[in-house]
């Protein structure tokens, strides 16, 4: 467990002149996160003046997979961006110190990006599963040219808006306000507060409920300790965006309360009881997620694999 306490992430924060206060951590935190969402207006105006004040605007329902695709994909790229714009530009002017002290180390970057890639699609694959054996989850009917293959190219072009947006939190909770909190204070202060700041930066999403919350901090700290394990923000950004788009676009549920356009390769639906299946908010907010976190925690925690010296280079 001396990655816990001595995490290479810590190391990366302690680069810089500064270390933000604990009291302004938790207020930046949703001040980024609510400015950088601004940068989706000009997507909404440019998306008006093509469908006006329409159902379409909102939802992307009636559009080919490719164009909802491209609409939902960059959505998410113009809502997430400015977090990097922001967090590089407090990094440089107050805690001074480059912006790939975040986890950004160049170094078994693919690597860990593709594992991270994997063990996201296996997770949630697993919480899919769990929802089969209990039958409360079945196949929808719906429109042919949204789901399968030819849904398959909006399918794919929605991925790079996810990979912005999971990368984004990331680099908000686990690459700025954990590292900086824990290396400031302590290891599990840093944890704990930056998965309730993550778990509350949903708190407005629609269908929210007490397990979705509970929920939402659970993946906090799955992924703080993933992230504090590898030493590096790669891996934890690759498996947040990969569980969002296996999610929404490749099984067709909800993504924390929220549709996801462009299309679905597999289009299914829940059957069973909300406390299981997570209801109008998805999966997340069951607990069949419950299960699957609970058990990545522990993996995260207590697996004996080969322990690497996290070292800090300097780029």
């Amino acid at each position: 467990m001396n990655w816990f306490n001595n995490s290479k992430l810590f190391d990366l924060a302690r680069q810089g002149q500064r270390l933000t206060h604990i009291a302004a951590v938790i207020p930046l935190s949703f001040l980024f996160a609510f400015v950088a969402q601004l940068g989706v207006i000009p997507v909404f105006v440019v998306m008006t003046i093509f469908y006006g004040f329409s159902e379409t605007l909102v939802t992307l329902q009636g559009l080919p997979p490719l164009i909802a695709g491209f609409w939902m994909s960059m959505q998410l790229i113009s809502a997430f961006a400015l977090v990097y714009v922001i967090l590089w530009a407090w990094l440089k002017f107050f805690e001074k110190r480059p912006f790939w002290t975040m986890g950004y180390e160049v170094k078994n970057a693919l690597t860990q990006y593709g594992r991270g890639f994997l063990i996201g699609a296996l997770m949630f694959a697993g919480s899919v599963g769990i929802l089969g054996l209990f039958g409360a989850v079945e196949f929808e009917l719906g429109d042919p040219s949204q789901q399968g293959f030819p849904a398959l190219g909006g399918v794919l072009l929605v991925l790079l808006g996810w990979i912005i947006q999971g990368g984004a939190e990331e680099a908000l909770i686990r690459g700025w306000a954990l590292p900086v909190i824990g290396a400031r204070y302590k290891a599990w202060i840093g944890l704990l507060i930056s998965s309730l700041i993550f778990a509350l930066l949903h708190g407005l999403n629609p269908g929210l409920s007490a397990i979705a919350l509970v929920n939402l901090a659970l993946f906090g700290v799955f992924a703080g300790l993933y992230a504090m394990r590898e030493g590096s923000l790669w891996g934890i950004s690759a498996l947040h965006s990969v569980w969002n788009w296996v999610q929404g676009n490749f099984f067709g549920f909800q993504v924390s309360g929220m549709d996801a356009g462009g299309g679905t390769l597999v289009n299914l639906m829940e059957t069973g009881a909300d406390w299981l299946t997570g209801g109008e908010f998805g999966p997340e907010g069951g607990l069949a997620v419950t299960f699957v976190l609970a058990v990545s925690i522990a993996v995260v925690l207590f697996w004996k694999g080969i322990e690497t010296v996290q070292e800090v280079s300097v780029q």
